[in-house]
């Protein structure tokens, strides 16, 4: 699995290979069944690890496992916003975010991996709540994603299910490097 960084700064120009990486990252699967499944897959890879196996990253400048789990709570609650604004908005913009700065200027070094996956879970929750509403019509709805460009609600699970994807392959290959 891959090891893509997304940084901020190539965002744009990284956009149709990340977004790209996302939806092979997905395959056939249905994106609100991995949507639905991840919070327990998440607990899963994690069970038994010590809360300082679960803090220490794979390798200098790398994240930890709670970390990526922070990441994850954050991502679906910006996700949250944007699939409520383009369901309920005309063509709205979609901001982009800096991944890295949300980790440094949060704390994300000081995140509880506990904390973090019952956020995660329940934000997830109300998430999927939402996109099981939609309607056909609902799906072609789309928003402007400031480095993307244009995504419809149809697109939008595809792409936060295949960031689940990646981030699953992340946690157990942390797992793999500082718990053996």
């Amino acid at each position: 699995m891959s090891d893509f960084a997304n940084p901020a700064s190539t965002a744009i120009e990284d956009a149709p290979a990340y977004t790209a990486l996302l939806i092979d990252s997905l395959g056939d699967r249905n994106p609100l069944d991995v949507m639905r499944e991840m919070p327990e897959a998440i607990e899963k890879a994690v069970t038994g690890l010590s809360p300082e196996a679960l803090s220490t990253a794979e390798r200098s400048g790398k994240w930890s496992i709670a970390q990526v789990i922070q990441h994850l709570a954050d991502s679906d609650m910006i996700g949250g916003v944007r699939f409520r604004m383009v369901l309920a908005h005309e063509r709205p913009p979609i901001l982009g975010y800096d991944q890295d700065l949300w980790s440094e200027r949060l704390r994300y070094s000081d995140a509880d991996a506990t904390a973090a996956l019952a956020d995660f879970t329940a934000i997830r929750k109300a998430n999927v709540r939402v996109l099981e509403r939609i309607t056909e019509e609902d799906h072609e709805r789309v928003g402007i994603h400031s480095e993307r460009g244009e995504e419809s609600v149809a697109r939008m699970p595809q792409l936060y299910a295949g960031h689940d994807m990646v981030h699953l392959a992340q946690i157990t290959r942390i797992r793999k490097a500082v718990a053996g």
